[in-house]
């Protein structure tokens, strides 16, 4: 089974600066989509694709939904398993539970991400 693992959230002030860190088995020469995903509250529910904000797979390729772009950069360290979400100009709006997704499909690219695998979240809340 796979296992993803989100970290770094917390409580910013508007304008302000997030990491948060997905711990989650990708290596090079894989073939994989990593994204991110925002929900409403601190409670889990089953992921929909709206919920995305940010992806990236493994030639590279990402793609930010328009609430979030400018602002947020997503990356990835293959020799960490790790891929971040650089979150800066933070806004109210911004606040939810954040979740990554993997999809390890051999045609898995963004344009073109199937997720499977889910991390627990964690928390963001912004304030004015």
């Amino acid at each position: 089974q796979v296992q993803l693992a989100e970290t770094g959230g917390g409580s910013a002030q508007a304008e302000g600066s997030l990491r948060l860190s997905c711990a989650v088995p990708i290596s090079s020469g894989d073939n994989y989509c990593v994204g991110w995903f925002r929900q409403d509250g601190d409670n889990r529910r089953a992921v929909v694709a709206t919920d995305v904000v940010a992806e990236i797979d493994s030639d590279g390729h990402t793609r930010y939904e328009k609430p979030v772009k400018g602002r947020f950069t997503i990356s990835q360290d293959n020799a960490k398993n790790t891929v971040y979400l650089q979150m800066d100009f933070l806004k109210v709006e911004d606040s939810g539970l954040y979740l990554c997704g993997a999809d390890f499909r051999q045609r898995a690219g963004v344009g073109a991400c199937q997720y499977k695998h889910f991390g627990q979240g964690t928390q963001v809340t912004v304030s004015s």
